[in-house]
């Protein structure tokens, strides 16, 4: 048998491998899930930064006021009182507080994290700023003026919207001395059901499937948390000033200090969006260029698993047609051949379907309004695929982002330039 045979018996049963640690994860999220967590020994403060008005603020604000916890802070960060967000949550504040379990409800501002170039002593030529991103800027505000009585950090983005056992499920875990954070993650829900809307709540769910019971998970900031000792013992305080990632260098410190990074499925959270064309490629160019100057093994692993993924199927197709045209019978070794885009094919169909089946389980309120993603995930999974690689390809180059107003160059994991904004 020729070499390519088994290059092609390999792919076969990678797809295979593949496809047991998908159905894995989803046997995970859909047992875990459930779980009542009822523990709510450590004294956790919510840190919520914020940046204008989100699509359903009012709701997904609402959400975290209303968590069944006895034993937390929630705490909010804007940059400026110029911020649309500043008014709102002090509204939100006057409504909400009295029916809250939180013990302490706070609004800060932290003020701008810098100009992007401060003018030299002679007012001649400006020197380079160095600093982390506006949001980090706010969370490490917040985080200096904790008391010593906090137990655990738990972060929250703006966009989205908890269940009431939220901050339960992501601070039970925190109890495990090998966890040394625990997360979320989001899954966009279209606010309309234009195609740019439903293609990045069909990516974004391709990217959630990969979290389950494994040690490659990775830490999502709008749904995360932390206890006070850890963030201490692995030098966050310290590393965050220097980055512009919150999640992406949390996860790396916990590994680099031998803990765990644990997936909560309880605490994959529901993003009210739509967007076009436009704010998706920037959206998505932003994302995987900081991935790919803050974790280049992860970006590399995302690229490498798209195009694998998609040669398998289009490539194999190809090749598969090619030998059937040219043999003159029908043998074993043809049938291996067409197996690769059989395979790879009902690899992709049936993660798309898994994908879809566990979220109408994890999300079922919302499930009506993903009926058409879901329609869309399924029947045209193999389109998708090929966005997405286009788009980590895009970020192959560039070291600039814009990020909710604010125009950043990063030099590497710990080195960031403000350019403006």
């Amino acid at each position: 048998m020729d070499w390519y045979y088994y290059i092609a018996l390999a792919a076969i049963l990678s797809q295979l491998l593949f496809l047991v640690q998908t159905f894995n994860n989803y046997r995970y999220t859909l047992v875990k899930y459930k779980k009542k967590r009822s523990w709510h020994q450590l004294r956790t403060v919510i840190i919520v930064p914020c940046k204008g008005l989100d699509s359903a603020f009012h709701k997904n604000i609402t959400s975290l006021f209303n968590q069944d916890y006895e034993n937390y802070l929630l705490w909010f960060v804007v940059a400026e009182k110029s911020d649309p967000a500043y008014d709102e949550l002090c509204k939100l504040k006057n409504q909400l507080s009295q029916n809250s379990k939180a013990r302490e409800v706070k609004i800060f501002l932290a003020g701008k994290v810098g100009d992007g170039q401060k003018q030299s002593a002679d007012n001649e030529q400006p020197t380079t700023r160095y600093a982390c991103s506006q949001k980090i800027h706010n969370l490490l505000h917040c985080y200096e003026r904790i008391s010593d009585d906090i137990d655990a950090l738990a972060f929250a983005d703006s966009d989205i919207c908890v269940r009431t056992d939220w901050l339960s499920h992501l601070v039970w875990h925190l109890r495990l001395s090998r966890i040394g954070a625990t997360s979320g993650y989001r899954w966009f829900i279209p606010r309309r059901n234009n195609p740019a809307s439903l293609a990045l709540s069909v990516m974004n769910a391709k990217v959630a499937q990969l979290l389950g019971n494994t040690r490659f998970n990775q830490a999502w900031g709008g749904s995360m948390a932390i206890r006070v000792d850890v963030f201490r013992e692995i030098g966050l305080d310290k590393i965050w000033p220097k980055t512009i990632s919150d999640d992406l260098s949390l996860s790396h410190a916990v590994k680099k200090a031998g803990k765990k990074v644990e997936f909560v499925p309880a605490c994959l959270v529901a993003s009210y969006e739509s967007t076009t064309w436009p704010k998706l490629f920037e959206f998505a160019h932003r994302q995987f260029l900081i991935t790919r100057v803050t974790a280049p093994r992860t970006w590399w692993f995302g690229l490498v698993g798209s195009l694998y993924s998609i040669l398998g199927l289009w490539a194999g197709s190809a090749f598969a047609i090619y030998a059937a045209v040219k043999s003159s019978s029908i043998d074993y070794q043809l049938l291996i051949l067409l197996a690769v885009p059989v395979s790879f094919f009902a690899g992709g169909l049936a993660s798309a379907i898994l994908r879809q089946k566990m979220i109408s389980r994890l999300l079922e309120k919302d499930w009506p309004k993903l009926k058409l993603a879901c329609a869309a995930d399924i029947l045209f999974f193999w389109a998708w695929s090929i966005l997405l690689l286009f788009l980590i390809i895009s970020s192959a180059v560039g070291r600039t982002i814009c990020w909710r107003g604010t125009r950043y160059k990063l030099l590497g994991p710990s080195e960031t330039i403000i350019v403006s904004g």
